[in-house]
């Protein structure tokens, strides 16, 4: 893995709530002569409307203020809501209810409440969404629904969400996503489908995203890359890949990232990539800013690698790990390092082009790389 801690898997809206829920328990008590204060939570009262923050309520607040604007209700070991729990909130604008043990949602919970922008669900046992769960959510930006027991997502199970810029589903067990899925997020710039069961991505599935700058797929159990599935991410910039069992990445599978930072395909199994893979990567078009790792690969150090070991010469300084980027194959390169064997593949290319028949040099010896 890269040493690249960075990575904004959790928005700022997301944490917002937690340093309010902090503050407000710090203040002791509820602002004094409020009349409506739930079993375990804060109320405070300001210009842009109450705020509610409950921890280890014995039950979901009800009824809620009119004037409601950020309700966050967790630790609260919560298993169902009531369908009609967000009825006259309508100005609400955050939802957060993680680290319960919600199970299921009301197919209406979200029609009351129209201008919600953030919604964060982590950490309960959701097993499915319901059918167009999110057709009133067009003003949702940031959605968390990460460490669930997801399995299955119906293609317009996302549908409705065009102002969507934040989709958190790491950590569930999606083995599968279906390719129309995504197709309604014009909006979106951060995807986190890490830490799922995911064998394999259809070409089209991020069709569609023209926005998107951070895709997470590490921690699945992908094979293989598909040659399109990036062609329409020209503004992706970061692309973390790492912890699958890739050994395959399809021809032109980078070349519309043109602006990519980040690259991360460390602990997979790659042995070789196609030749031009890299072309539009790094020196000498732009830098990668951040880096790449592609520590911890089988790779063959064949004449076949040649491509990636030229590239690496020109890109040291940017990839992560070189100690233990390493050649598997063949056996006398076995434990050496990608970056040695491109330092010697150099130096044998430029003593071939030094020998000229008939003259006093010595003819070089056959390179490790060779055929």
């Amino acid at each position: 893995m890269s040493p690249w801690n960075g990575e904004p898997n959790q928005s700022p809206e997301v944490l917002q709530p937690r340093l309010l829920l902090l503050l407000l328990l710090l203040a002791g008590t509820a602002t004094p002569g409020l009349s409506w204060s739930p079993p375990g939570c804060v109320v405070w009262h300001s210009q842009n409307g109450t705020s509610v923050a409950c921890h280890s309520a014995p039950h979901f607040p009800s009824p809620l203020p009119a004037d409601i604007s950020h309700l966050s209700v967790e630790f609260s070991n919560l298993t169902e809501l009531p369908a009609d729990a967000l009825q006259g909130a309508s100005w609400l604008r955050e939802l957060h209810l993680s680290s319960n043990g919600l199970q299921e949602l009301p197919a209406t919970l979200l029609q009351p409440v129209a201008r919600l922008q953030v919604l964060d669900l982590t950490r309960n046992a959701l097993h499915e969404l319901p059918p167009w769960f999110f057709q009133d959510a067009a003003a949702l930006h940031t959605l968390v629904l990460k460490q669930n027991k997801l399995q299955v997502l119906e293609a317009t199970g996302l549908h409705g969400l065009w102002a969507l810029r934040f989709l958190d589903l790491s950590g569930n067990g999606l083995r599968t996503l279906p390719p129309g899925l995504l197709s309604k997020l014009r909006s979106l710039q951060v995807l986190d489908l890490s830490d799922n069961r995911l064998e394999s991505l259809s070409p089209h599935l991020l069709r569609g995203l023209v926005q998107l700058q951070w895709l997470y797929l590490q921690g699945n159990q992908l094979r293989e890359l598909p040659g399109e599935l990036l062609a329409s991410q020209g503004r992706l910039s970061h692309l973390f890949l790492s912890e699958n069992r890739l050994a395959e990445v399809g021809a032109g599978a980078f070349r519309a990232l043109r602006h990519l930072d980040m690259l991360d395909l460390s602990n997979n199994l790659l042995a070789s990539v196609p030749q031009g893979l890299w072309d539009s990567l790094g020196l000498p078009l732009r830098e990668l800013k951040e880096g790449v790792d592609l520590s911890g690969n089988p790779w063959l150090c064949d004449h076949k690698l040649g491509d990636l070991l030229s590239w690496l010469l020109r890109n040291q300084d940017k990839v992560f790990f070189l100690n233990n980027t390493r050649c598997a194959r063949p056996k006398v390169w076995a434990g050496r390092s990608l970056l040695e064997a491109a330092r010697e593949a150099e130096g044998w290319a430029s003593k071939k082009e030094d020998y000229r028949p008939g003259g006093t040099a010595t003819s070089p010896r056959l390179s490790p790389l060779s055929k």
